[in-house]
């Protein structure tokens, strides 16, 4: 009897030494598009999608950030706007988006749909890193830019970790403490060794964009985009 426990504790400890080293070898984080409101994407931020589709991100991209053959083996997303913005790259690989659903509800304050968007982005995070079904594999995240990092909101809950940034454990002086309200154009591509938790490699790369695309707007990190004449994007 005693033989029989004490393999099904090694089992056990083996099996969760798995789960907890279950890490993927690359995510890819980026922003939702532009948006027009609280529900969609404005015209930019449509065009951003499809371009992402087009040039990056999707089946056939021209500048896949998918190399040697590999395709996104997981499509994230967390808000209305993120699953508008990866969407069409998704439908090009004939794959679901897997949606931490965080949406804005009615007579609710930012502060609440702050604690909403903590929430599904911790859930995101360890399954991100704990399951064995993504170990190894390529995930792709369509996020809120205020959960991917910002040190002010960090700020507002300590002893918690509520940002990409922390629970991907890239506290990392090469990794900046904030992604800036009005950047929608760069790429963190995060890079894990085989059962490893903290990154080997981290990236950020700005999306530029050749026609038909090219008006979508592509400035460098902190400085504010400048719209076409006309646009409902908000300011």
């Amino acid at each position: 009897m005693r033989t029989v426990c004490s393999l099904l504790l090694l089992t056990s400890v083996a099996a969760h030494a798995s789960i907890a080293n279950a890490t993927p070898a690359q995510i890819i984080i980026t922003r939702h598009g532009e948006k027009q409101d609280a529900y969609r994407l404005c015209d930019v931020g449509v065009q951003r999608s499809q371009a992402l589709a087009a040039q990056y991100l999707g089946k056939g991209a021209k500048n896949s950030l998918f190399t040697g053959g590999r395709a996104p083996d997981a499509i994230l997303a967390i808000t209305l706007h993120s699953l508008e913005l990866i969407s069409p790259a998704a439908q090009s690989w004939g794959k679901p988006v897997v949606l931490y659903s965080a949406l804005p509800i009615h007579g609710d304050s930012h502060a609440q749909f702050a604690v909403v968007l903590n929430r599904r982005t911790q859930e995101a995070a360890r399954d991100v890193m704990t399951n064995p079904q993504w170990a190894g594999k390529t995930i792709v995240m369509s996020w809120e830019h205020d959960h991917i990092a910002n040190h002010a909101l960090e700020k507002q809950f300590p002893g918690e970790k509520v940002t990409l940034r922390q629970l991907l454990n890239l506290d990392m002086k090469s990794v900046p403490e904030t992604w800036p309200g009005d950047n929608y154009d760069y790429f963190w591509i995060v890079d894990y060794a085989k059962g490893g938790t903290r990154p080997t490699r981290f990236q950020s790369r700005k999306q530029v964009f050749a026609a038909p695309f090219d008006t979508v707007p592509s400035n460098d990190w902190g400085t504010p985009p400048t719209y076409p004449a006309g646009s409902k994007c908000e300011k």
